[in-house]
């Protein structure tokens, strides 16, 4: 593994983007912060300005980059699948035409054989179509990250501030492994140039595996002090749950929807081969949950 890189992490402002930065900085490396808005971009690494939907924009970006790190999303728009096909498609032939040695991509947990999401879906055509122009792709899949800013966790603690008592959908019942988004940056930075890593697929995850209903109810330990009533009606729809979401929450239909549909997918971490290359112990959901709210706090 090279000491020092040429990194360039696209969605550089967003929830993960903004707490990989300075940690790859930290660690040695030249890091391009991509941003469509460079001129308001005060963190640290060295401004870029590129879009995923400008082909010019990237080549610049690109240009000189060793590793890339690909951050990007579009779950607030309704054609998202498409959105996110081209502008995957788009990065990974510039990435390739531009010498690019690595790119490491953050994707979704779910198994390959299951009926999966619109979301999880979209997750899945995203890692292929990175790695079309060549280019090795290392992708982590994960389930919802746990951490302040994070938007399923944002759901998660809004609805446990916001309501006593919840009248909740079937798919809370659905198992799934949160991870804390100190461990995600952590994976993140370590799979980077590591030869272990170089066009892998790995999973990750807490320790706790547990239904989204566990995850409300942990939250509500940890924010009252108490376990809060939880009753579940068999029919809800996914856009009568978005609709529900937008009302007791500030994520919007959109996205909350395109969130929902995953949830019926059960989404648990099936191997562990992500501590061989980067050894340590996950954080406890309980524990997340902890730091989420702490560094909320800190801000307020």
């Amino acid at each position: 593994m090279s000491s020092s890189l040429t990194v360039l992490v696209t969605g550089a402002t967003g929830f993960i983007g903004r707490r990989l930065v300075p940690e790859l900085v930290e660690r040695g490396h030249d890091v391009r912060a991509m941003t469509r808005r460079p001129e308001e971009y005060d963190g640290e690494g060295t401004p870029v300005g590129a879009d995923v939907e400008d082909s010019e924009s990237l080549a610049t970006a690109l240009d000189g980059v060793d590793v890339a790190i690909y951050l990007v999303h579009s779950l607030d728009q309704e054609d998202f699948e498409r959105t996110d096909a081209e502008a995957a498609s788009r990065f990974g032939t510039i990435a390739a035409e531009a010498g690019v040695r690595q790119i490491v991509y953050l994707g979704g947990l779910g198994a390959d054989d299951d009926d999966l999401s619109a979301h999880l879906r979209s997750r899945r055509e995203v890692e292929g179509l990175l790695g079309s122009g060549g280019v090795p792709v290392t992708v982590l899949r994960a389930a919802i990250v746990v951490g302040h800013g994070g938007i399923s966790w944002e759901l998660t603690r809004q609805l446990v501030k916001n309501l006593p008592a919840m009248v909740v959908p079937k798919w809370t019942a659905t198992m799934t492994q949160p991870v804390a988004v100190d461990d995600v940056i952590r994976y993140l930075a370590g799979v980077i140039d590591h030869p272990d890593a170089i066009g892998q697929t790995f999973e990750i995850g807490g320790p706790d595996a547990m239904t989204y209903r566990d995850m409300l109810q942990g939250a509500a330990e940890q924010m009252q002090g108490h376990r809060v009533p939880i009753v579940t009606v068999p029919v809800l729809t996914p856009k009568l749950s978005s609709q529900w979401l937008a009302f007791v929450t500030d994520v919007d239909a959109t996205t909350g929807r395109n969130l929902i549909d995953s949830m019926g997918v059960e989404v648990v971490v099936t191997e562990q081969r992500i501590r061989e290359v980067v050894p340590g112990e996950p954080l406890t959901y309980e524990e997340a949950v902890r730091r989420a709210l702490a560094e909320r706090a800190a801000e307020a």
